[in-house]
């Protein structure tokens, strides 16, 4: 028996998949969504109407509210945190240069071809260039896709199979449960562990290097202090034990900067005798998410040429990113990390004017693993809990 469907059923009204995408504004939609956006967005107009939560009459309308806003999940927000490299907010903002470096490289691109010569080229070669400039003090340079995967590489390369002599006071966490000894034990090498939490001392690392000894890794506690009763080693002391030293600095601090009178940089490392010298790109250097070696042309080149290499490698976007935060003018974080506490005070009563909020005094910090302690002078907005 056949079921009489009433003539004001809104079922009736409904226009079936082949009008909607036939409808000019939403085969407009396809030029910029995927197909099967599309007709999930028009299925869900649909049924709304035959729900009787919509009308026949807006479906159109309804079909492009479906659609999404913006061509990712990613939000862009306000970093209204008093921290300047915020980890959980993407940490550093791109400069205006390296913006217009990722969109003029998001098609074809010469990234590793010498269009002059037909030939290939080696990849990156713009930004590696300018990051080698920009680091006199090292022989040679590359770039991999992360912090992490720069001290992975470098720890593998040079001791996969061997000793890693650290000082038990760098065993440090990083954040979401990372821990670096962990990724040390990851790439093959034994953990030769010296000293203590607090106290670590040169007979230490001189008792605990051997022919097993496959490289001495230092790393910035960059997240933390440990003060009072403490003693570690200089880079330049562990350099004439022999062994090449791997150091961490993390936040890539290409340069001392009196401004973070406490946090190593990149070309003190080298100039102490580091072999190597890993950083994220990310954080006070103010560029795309990558990690940085610089070292000796020999330990470079060997860790460039390593399998590992390949699978960490950097992407186009990223390499632009880089090249463009070298040539552009001072960062976002540096911007920030120097703001004037009088415009950061007028920002803050304009801004509790429009929300009803008080302003207070309120010290910023570094964040991203950078400059722990370093309190940066400035202002808030208070509101009621």
């Amino acid at each position: 028996m056949t079921a009489t469907v009433p003539s004001h059923d809104p079922r009736r009204s409904v226009p079936s998949t082949t009008v909607l995408l036939g409808e000019p504004a939403i085969a407009g939609a396809l030029g910029r969504w995927a197909r099967p956006v599309v007709l999930d967005a028009i299925r869900g107009a649909q049924e709304a109407v035959r729900s009787g939560a919509s009308d026949a009459a807006g479906i159109i309308d309804e079909v492009l509210a479906r659609l999404p806003l913006r061509p990712t999940s990613l939000r862009p927000v306000l970093n209204a945190t008093g921290v300047v490299v915020h980890t959980n907010l993407g940490r550093a903002p791109l400069s205006p240069t390296a913006r217009e470096a990722v969109a003029l490289a998001a098609g074809y691109t010469d990234v590793e071809f010498d269009v002059a010569a037909g030939t290939r080229r080696r990849r990156g070669a713009g930004a590696l260039d300018l990051l080698a400039a920009a680091l006199p003090d090292a022989g040679a340079v590359h770039v991999v896709n992360n912090g992490a995967a720069a001290l992975l590489l470098a720890v593998t390369g040079l001791a996969a199979g061997r000793e890693v002599v650290w000082s038990r006071g760098e065993l440090v966490e990083i954040g979401d449960g990372f821990r670096l000894p962990d990724l040390a034990v990851a790439t093959g090498a034994r953990l030769r562990e010296v000293g203590t939490t607090n106290r670590t001392f040169l007979e230490d690392y001189r008792a605990a290097v051997g022919a097993g000894t496959g490289c001495i890794l230092k790393v910035h506690p960059s997240n933390f202090r440990v003060e009072g009763f403490t003693s570690s080693v200089s880079v330049a002391e562990l350099a004439r034990l022999g062994p090449p030293v791997v150091v961490d600095v993390g936040s890539g601090l290409l340069a001392p900067d009196p401004l973070l009178p406490d946090e190593p940089d990149i070309a003190g490392a080298l100039r102490a005798g580091a072999a190597v010298v890993t950083a994220s790109g990310d954080k006070l250097l103010g560029g795309p998410q990558l990690g940085i070696l610089a070292g000796r042309v020999e330990v470079v080149d060997a860790l460039r040429r390593h399998p590992l290499a390949r699978a960490l490698r950097v992407g186009k976007l990223t390499l632009a990113a880089l090249e463009g935060t070298l040539l552009g003018a001072a960062t976002p974080v540096a911007d920030a990390l120097r703001a004037d506490p009088a415009i950061l005070a007028d920002r803050c009563r304009r801004l509790a004017d429009r929300v009803g909020g008080q302003v207070v005094p309120s010290d910023g910090a570094v964040g991203g693993g950078g400059g722990p302690g370093v309190a940066l002078a400035g202002w808030a907005v208070a509101v009621p809990a």
